[in-house]
């Protein structure tokens, strides 16, 4: 079982057609408790199986054979819930980050819609952990953060500057663009030796660094609109803030030596900082919303949201985690079916706009029920 990250989440939503199943449960990540998980993980299994059988599918516990040998190694280590999805040979399982009910889905793709809180974009930050011995970046989420490797960044101060006390070459100041990313025009680069006054004025060499961290940065973050949060050491901080060129540097950082942080301790230091901006980007949302509503460019009726998001029409999705509506949509004869429980081959018409609506490039938010504008269980802003 591994963490769940973004492409995998985009492997799921692409994977082809076929009979998909999803099965998702919570679990007890530590005490006595976690000897419950395996057992209501076969009364799932045993679910699902039921399921197949309805649909005529021979021999199904072939199909879900990879699931029944997880093995007891793996119900030690699990997070607040487990997502399995199973179809023709294909198998992946994923520890959680965040709670799920139990729940079992079989239908011609993937349910996803209690994975959208961790699909929505709004929830993207990143870090720069600074120092002069080292420099470490990161993607996070609401739920969790792993490194990532820049091409071009330095590790550190010296690998950056390339000098030691014996060192004959000298260093290059990195052209920089003034002003942010949207200005073209540059400041002009310097060279200096072992021999420059710079080599002496600590700061001047810290913002050389920083001058070389942000430009191996520029690539990665060019038309990126996450926030990016500093940790480091007070002083470090203003030095880079003058020579970053990334417009959505907060102004807030963490005053922390990072280099005895742990990633997960990172995370929980810098989370505070950028919760009230992801609240910030789902209200303006919601009121983006309300203020459509004049326009006819918004619905809250599933029979209309839902087609639309075949057809590439949604925006804005907002859809209640935790909910389902089952039927099924043929997007060809353009028939739209919804019944009060799920019957055999029906799917949950919520995920499937969800998806849909991330395959064309809209945004989802997933969110509580009473979240949801309209008091409705999914509401759509349209392109047109």
């Amino acid at each position: 079982m591994s963490l769940l990250s973004i492409e995998d989440l985009k492997e799921l939503v692409e994977q082809p057609q076929g009979i998909c199943v999803s099965i998702y449960m919570p679990t007890y990540p530590a005490g006595p408790e976690t000897r419950q998980n395996p057992i209501r993980f076969k009364n799932l299994l045993r679910e699902a199986e039921a399921k197949l059988d309805e649909l005529g599918i021979s021999d199904p516990s072939r199909l879900l054979q990879p699931a029944a040998d997880i093995t007891e190694e793996d119900w030690q280590h699990q997070d607040q819930g487990l997502a399995i999805f199973l179809a023709d040979g294909f198998f992946r399982s994923y520890r959680l980050p965040i709670p799920c009910d139990e729940l079992v889905v079989v239908s011609e793709q993937f349910h996803l819609k209690p994975l959208m809180p961790l699909l929505t974009r709004d929830s993207e930050f990143y870090v720069l952990a600074l120092s002069q011995q080292e420099i470490r970046f990161f993607e996070a989420t609401r739920y969790g953060i792993h490194a990532v490797e820049i091409e071009g960044m330095p590790k550190s101060m010296d690998d950056a500057l390339q000098y030691d006390e014996t060192a004959k070459a000298g260093q290059f100041r990195i052209s920089t663009s003034k002003g942010g990313t949207a200005n073209s025009a540059q400041q002009a680069g310097s060279f200096h030796g072992q021999g420059s006054p710079d080599r002496d004025d600590i700061k001047q060499d810290i913002l050389q660094y920083f001058h070389i961290v942000d430009h191996a940065l520029h690539e990665f973050l060019r038309d990126k609109r996450a926030p990016l949060v500093l940790v480091g050491v007070e002083y470090l901080l203003p030095i880079y803030r003058e020579a970053n060129n990334y417009g959505h540097l907060l102004e807030e950082g963490v005053t922390e030596n990072p280099e005895i942080l742990k990633p997960a301790a990172l995370h929980a230091q810098v989370l505070p900082i950028v919760e009230p901006y992801f609240s910030q980007a789902e209200q303006a949302a919601i009121e983006h919303y309300q203020e459509m509503t004049t326009t006819g460019k918004t619905s809250a009726d599933p029979k209309e949201a839902i087609p639309a998001a075949y057809y590439g029409r949604v925006e804005q999705l907002f859809v209640a985690v935790g909910v389902q509506q089952w039927g099924n949509f043929d997007p060809q004869a353009m028939e739209l079916q919804m019944h009060a429980d799920a019957e055999p081959g029906d799917e949950d018409l919520l995920n499937a706009a969800a998806v849909q609506t991330l395959l064309n490039g809209g945004k989802v938010y997933a969110v509580e029920p009473e979240k949801v504008p309209d008091a409705a269980p999914l509401a759509a802003v349209f392109r047109y």
